[in-house]
This record gives structure tokens, C-alpha cells and sequence, in this order.
């Protein structure tokens, strides 16, 4: 339905067009004004799409209306009508916007043709700004979906197919060199909450939110200048609980302050640490060094420790197990903890730590204690050695283990790169960690699994290139691209040109050495 609004200072001008419009639209409702000041006030209350404007009218003429209606609003068309045909009143009508002008009086036939090609043009536009609607929806669930990605990869040890610096250029993010992560606890039945407190968290912050995971919401937060790192924690944490109307179960963990992207992880886990008591009136905290768990009753804590000693394990970081082991010890030690259970909670991780090897395919003694211990420091000493021992099986065992699995991943990936296969996936098939296969990667060949796995398509690339009957497109997908245009810029990161560039350079020289010969 077209709103029209026509303005003339007579009744008899004004109740013939309508008369006109309504015999020739359908869809069509209208209303009517003497002069420039009621236009104007109607214009405000009623909203309408377009304005047939008398031009010499009393109290306020039609151009003075125009112009005081384009103020407020600037998507109403005006058509301009006139007894005079003059170059002053059509410079002015340009000026204001007005889309055309009809010389009075008019035929109903001039009428109905200015109003019909203005519909056009409306509905038209109605279209288009739809349209764009749509496209500006469908691209911020993109982003989301891609910031959700950067923010897992960064706080977890999930891989993506995608290089993270490619994702990050895709938000166009203004990046602060300190960031921090907030974890937020979400009670059970509060997930109706979850969109309200994505958007106060996003509420004059730069933030990257990740997803909610056993009722956890982690989010990198980018430091505003203009704010302490607490004033800002602070003031994010409070508009998260307005949200909720601090309500019960609700909690916010901040984590420490850290400098690069590849430091948020730590960040993330000392958020954890902060919500590991929730008793506090504030209902958020930052995390302090005093907040260290001491008692092995902590379940979270636990958890937190027995993952991160698989992952040491699985690397073969043994500094890393031997320091998570004894500082467990230690800790349970500063609890008063008896040593009896505080050697069998020991116990429970080194048998873990064989389990992981046994997994890797290295087979070891199940660790035992000979005798229990008597105190703490007789505790420490035969736990080193039961670690140490553990070790030196690790070692003896993987240099050969390494070698046939390097082996069997590389031609893995060879011959499967053009399929979309995450770490995660080559994990499976190979029956190892994918942290594990990361390390290997960094340390024996150099390079991490994603640019190896790009090194192989890229290889592929070439030699499908060197056909000029092949399409770029064809070749993207061979490879394992579903994107032309994001091969393309991947290309071109690793052989600084792009694809048809590489082309003719391959075929130039092709030419030049059948000439030569």
C-alpha cells in the first residue's frame, strides 16, 4: 500500500487528482493538506512514500514544505506541480530531491503516468533495500560463524581447514595489542538469556565471542584505551548481570591481561579459575594467584589438570608432567591433605600418563609405589622417579614410532588433500592426538599441519595449471577449495602471484622453450 499525501491550496485541484489516482491504483491510500504547514505536520505523523506538491500555495509554499520535510525525512519522493513553467522553480525542485513535476492543469493521463513510473521506481527500491537486507543478515551470520571459529581455535586445540590470519582479516576487526578473556556461567534454564547477553556484551566493546559450551560462554575482549583493564572488566560484567537481574547461578570469571593472540588461551583458563567459587556477592571476580586450587575435592580443578597432563603427555613435554604432577602434590600438601590419599590421587595421574603412551603405541610397566609413603618429601622423590622412568620408555620408543608415522600422515595427506580433511579428521584416521600430529609437524618437519596440507594442494595447483584447458575453478575444486576466490588469495600468500599470473609465466615459458628447440 502507496502512501500519498497531495498539497494544494484547492479543494477542487486536490479532490480531482484523488479522484484520478484512486480509479487508476488500487493499492493506493491518500491524503490531502491545504497547505505547506499542514504538509509538513502531517508528513511527520503519517510517514507517507510520496507527495504531490502545489508549489505556490499561502502561508508556507511548496518549496519552503519540501525542504522543511527533507529535514526529518529523507525517503519521501515529492512530484512538483505548477501553473509556471520556470528555470528558477525546477533549479530549486533539483536541489530539494524532487523526482518530476507535472504543469497545471494536468491531464488524468499525465497524472497517472508521473504516479505509475514513481511506483515503479518504489517498489523498485522496496526490492533492493531487501535485498540488501537479506545479503547484510546472511553476511553477519557468516562473521559470526567465523568469529565463533577464531575463538574456539584460540581458547581450544581445534584446527580449521581455513588459516586463522585469513579469518581474522575477514572480520576487519581493530585489534587492541592487549586483550583479556571473560567466561560467563549460565545457569540451567537461562538460555533464553543467551542472545540478550551476546548483545550487551557486544555494547561499546570490540569483543569476539565464542560458543557456549557446558554452559560456559567464553569471549576475547580488545582493551579500550580510554579505560583501565578493570573499570572495563568491571563495567562489561555488570551490564552482563543487569542483563540477568541478578538472578541466582549467574557468574562472570575475568582472566589476566595478555598481549598477543597466541597468549589468550592462558587467559581463558585463569577466567576458569576465577569461577571456581561462584560465593561471591559481586557475582564476578578476577582471577589472582591466590585463587590456585588447593584441595583435590575441586572437581574442576581436577578435570583442568588430568587434560592438561594428556596433552603434555601426548607431546612429550615431561618437563611440563613432571612440574603439573609435583605441583598437585604440593598443593595438596599446603591443603593438609593425608599423604596416603594425597599418594593415591599421584597414583591416578601416572597411571593416566601410561594410559595416554599406551594409546601412542608405546607400551610401558604400569607405575606402581612400592611402599606408601611416609611424608611429603618421600612422596615427591619416588614420584620423579616413577615419571623419570616413564620417560625414559617415552623416548626409547618414539624416536621409531615418529618416523613411521610422519611416514604414514605425509602420504596420508598426499594423497587425500584435495578432501576436506581437518586435523581433526587426520586424528582419526591415523588413530593419534591431534595435538600430537600439530607438535610433530612444528618439530620434525618445520612447519605446522595447515601449511603443509596447503603445500600439497598448491603442488596439485601447479601442475593443473600448467593445462590452459582447465578452468580456474575446475582447478579450485580438484584441490580441495570449494571457493575459487578464496584459492585464489590462498595462492597467492604462498607463491606471492596469483593463479593466472603463475599461468602465463608457465606457459610463456613453455613457449619460449619450443622456440628454443
Amino acid at each position: 500500500m502507496v502512501k500519498l499525501l497531495l498539497v494544494d491550496d484547492e479543494p477542487i485541484e486536490r479532490d480531482g487528482m484523488q479522484a484520478i489516482l484512486l480509479h487508476a491504483f488500487q493499492d493506493i491510500e491518500i491524503k490531502q493538506a491545504k497547505n505547506g504547514k499542514m504538509a509538513v505536520e502531517i508528513a511527520a505523523d503519517w510517514k507517507p512514500d510520496v507527495v504531490f506538491m502545489d508549489i505556490m500555495m499561502p502561508t508556507m509554499n511548496g518549496l519552503e514544505a519540501i525542504e522543511e520535510i527533507r529535514k526529518t525525512d529523507k525517503e519521501i519522493e515529492f512530484v512538483m506541480m505548477t501553473a509556471f513553467d520556470t528555470f528558477d522553480y525546477a533549479r530549486q525542485a533539483i536541489k530539494l530531491g524532487v523526482k518530476d513535476y507535472l504543469l497545471k492543469p494536468s491531464k488524468a493521463s499525465e497524472i497517472v503516468e508521473t504516479a505509475d513510473k514513481l511506483f515503479k521506481q518504489l517498489k523498485q527500491k522496496t526490492q533492493e533495500s531487501v535485498q540488501r537486507h537479506q545479503e547484510q543478515q546472511a553476511l553477519r551470520k557468516a562473521l559470526g560463524i567465523v568469529e565463533t571459529d577464531i575463538v574456539t581455535q584460540l581458547l581450544f586445540d581445534h584446527v580449521h581447514e581455513m588459516h586463522i590470519d585469513l579469518l581474522v582479516e575477514m572480520l576487519e576487526t581493530q585489534t587492541a595489542d592487549e586483550k583479556f578473556v571473560m567466561t560467563v556461567l549460565i545457569p540451567e534454564g537461562a538460555e533464553h538469556l543467551y542472545a540478550d547477553i551476546k548483545q550487551q556484551i557486544r555494547t561499546d566493546h570490540t569483543v569476539w565471542i565464542g560458543a557456549c559450551y557446558d554452559k560456559q560462554l567464553p569471549f576475547i575482549v580488545f582493551r579500550n584505551p580510554g579505560q583501565s583493564f578493570r573499570a572495563q572488566a568491571i563495567a562489561l560484567a555488570n551490564g552482563i548481570l543487569a542483563v540477568t537481574g541478578k538472578k541466582d547461578g549467574w557468574f562472570v570469571g575475568i582472566g589476566t591481561l595478555c598481549g598477543s593472540l597466541d597468549e589468550v588461551r592462558n587467559s581463558y583458563q585463569k577466567s576458569l579459575i576465577a569461577m571456581l567459587d561462584v560465593k561471591v556477592p559481586a557475582r564476578y571476580r578476577f582471577y589472582s594467584e591466590e585463587l590456585e586450587p588447593t584441595r583435590a575435592e575441586v572437581p574442576v580443578f581436577i578435570k583442568q589438570q588430568e587434560k592438561r597432563l594428556v596433552d603434555f603427555v601426548r607431546i612429550g613435554e615431561w618437563e611440563a608432567v613432571e612440574g603439573l604432577v609435583l605441583h598437585l602434590i604440593r598443593q595438596l600438601e599446603h591443603a593438609g591433605e593425608n599423604v596416603v590419599r594425597a599418594q593415591q590421587r599421584s597414583l591416578e595421574f601416572l597411571w593416566l600418563t601410561n594410559r595416554v603412551m599406551a594409546e601412542a603405541g608405546i607400551q610401558a610397566e604400569t607405575p606402581f609405589y612400592a611402599l606408601a609413603a611416609k611424608d611429603y618429601r618421600q612422596l615427591m622423590s619416588e614420584t620423579l622417579e616413577l615419571i623419570r622412568g616413564l620417560k625414559k620408555t617415552y623416548m626409547a620408543q618414539s624416536v621409531r614410532l615418529e618416523f613411521d608415522k610422519i611416514h604414514k600422515i605425509k602420504q596420508f595427506i598426499t594423497e587425500h588433500s584435495h578432501e576436506d580433511i581437518s586435523l581433526d579428521v587426520l586424528a582419526r584416521k591415523v588413530d593419534l592426538s591431534p595435538i600430537y600430529i600439530s607438535k610433530m609437524f612444528k618439530e620434525k618437519l618445520g612447519i605446522n599441519y595447515i601449511d603443509f596440507l596447503t603445500q600439497c594442494r598448491m603442488e596439485k595447483a601447479k601442475k593443473l595449471l600448467a593445462d590452459p584447458k582447465i578452468s580456474l575453478k575446475a582447478i579450485a575444486l580438484e584441490v580441495g577449495y570449494h571457493e575459487p576466490n578464496y584459492f585464489s588469495k590462498v595462492f597467492r600468500k604462498m607463491n606471492d602471484q596469483s593463479p593466472t599470473e603463475y599461468r602465463i609465466t608457465v606457459l610463456n615459458a613453455g613457449t619460449v622453450e619450443g622456440i628454443g628447440t
